[in-house]
């Protein structure tokens, strides 16, 4: 998101002496993307951001696949993703391509003894349940149920949960991500008619400056693989920074939906977007306002992308047997529309109470053999009367 945040102590002028107080040098570090032509952050360490210590080894978390070319539309009962205490491992890989990987988590323990960064993907946190603190090198952020977090790649992080009953819906995108760029004017400002703007958006609000050396594990994960790096010093040793590039949080609550006098297509819904895939919210919101509308949507062809969505709370109205933690897949190259039935509930209905995260991708998504042990293998017949 293209907005300027400044946290902590800077100097006055990029590149030039920046001292502590005991006279010697803090370490400088330009944090972007996309080489040197992406968004990008300054921020200065208490020490050197490079000392690595030791590589301890790696371990693989690439998805196992057990459908690549899928023409079957599924329904996944995310709640069913068993609980796991350690953050990584509650991670489960459930739909991915080359562009993008979805994920669920149910982890209910703080990241307590390591630090985790992604090098591969910008990473979008849906809390489904639970609340806590994100905490990163780039300073903290409050978090709560319906929150969206926009963590960028290679951001250092930890997640502090209040309690053990936490849900994750995770978005790994192998593409930048951005709020939609028709929201947007030239220069990146939030425009009128945007379903949200700046005012809704948190930045980290909290610096922590650990100014320790020791032995300190990160957990990176490049190309699949997860390598334990020790490094001689705190990652979260940041004394100030200002740019672009950090990660900040968003809530579903504070989208303000689009209607009309008909049904408006799924694109009023967008909240963010990359080359290869968007991600809407929907959410509670009056019905269309024409005598003779039809609040259910129509049927359509998904020709060129695969459809899911993730169901968080209320009542779906276009859907029969679907509840909170379901995940429905239509996958592209086939119509798919509303249950039997839903049309004829939804006439004279004048709002709803919905609440779900549609992702919408450019390329087909192979399921995975942990979004199996989770499927219903009937789904697909829900259509027959």
């Amino acid at each position: 998101m293209p907005f300027y945040h400044t946290l902590g102590n800077i100097p006055p002028k990029r590149h030039t002496i920046f001292k502590k107080p005991d006279g010697n040098l803090y370490y400088e570090q330009l944090f972007g993307t996309i080489g040197f032509d992406g968004m990008s952050t300054n921020m200065y360490h208490c020490h050197r951001p490079t000392q690595v210590k030791e590589i301890k080894g790696s371990y693989s978390v690439a998805p196992k696949i057990a459908i690549g070319n899928n023409i079957k539309s599924y329904r996944f009962h995310g709640f069913k993703v068993d609980p796991e205490k350690d953050y990584l491992e509650s991670r489960k890989n459930v739909l991915t391509n080359s562009d993008v990987s979805i994920l669920l988590s149910a982890p209910q323990a703080s990241t307590t003894d390591y630090f985790y960064k992604n090098t591969d993907a910008d990473e979008l946190i849906f809390v489904h349940r639970g609340s806590g603190k994100f905490r990163s090198h780039l300073g903290n952020l409050d978090f709560k149920y319906g929150d969206y977090i926009l963590v960028p790649r290679g951001t250092i992080y930890k997640l502090d949960f209040d309690s053990s009953d936490n849900r994750l819906f995770i978005v790994e995108s192998r593409r930048p991500i951005y709020t939609p760029k028709r929201y947007r004017n030239w220069f990146g400002q939030l425009l009128e008619h945007s379903p949200f703007c700046e005012r809704d958006l948190r930045a980290p609000y909290e610096l922590e400056t650990n100014d320790v050396k020791g032995e300190f594990l990160i957990k990176v994960k490049k190309q699949d693989e997860i390598f334990d790096m020790v490094y001689a010093s705190h990652p979260f040793d940041v004394v100030g920074y200002d740019g672009f590039n950090f990660p900040y949080a968003f809530s579903i609550h504070d989208f303000e939906p689009i209607t009309g006098r008909v049904h408006q297509p799924p694109p009023v819904h967008q909240t963010f977007e990359t080359d290869a895939f968007v991600v809407c919210s929907f959410v509670p919101r009056l019905y269309d306002y024409h005598p003779d509308a039809i609040p259910a949507p129509y049927n359509h062809s998904n020709i060129d992308s695969d459809e899911v969505l993730y169901y968080v709370d209320g009542d779906f109205m276009s859907r029969n047997d679907i509840d909170a933690g379901h995940i429905s897949l239509h996958p592209a190259g086939i119509p798919h529309g509303p249950h039997p039935g839903a049309v004829e509930r939804s006439i004279g209905q004048t709002k709803t109470d919905e609440l779900a995260v549609m992702i919408d991708t450019f390329k087909p998504l192979m399921v995975t053999e942990e979004a199996m042990k989770i499927a219903d293998e009937n789904y697909h017949k829900s259509w027959l009367e």
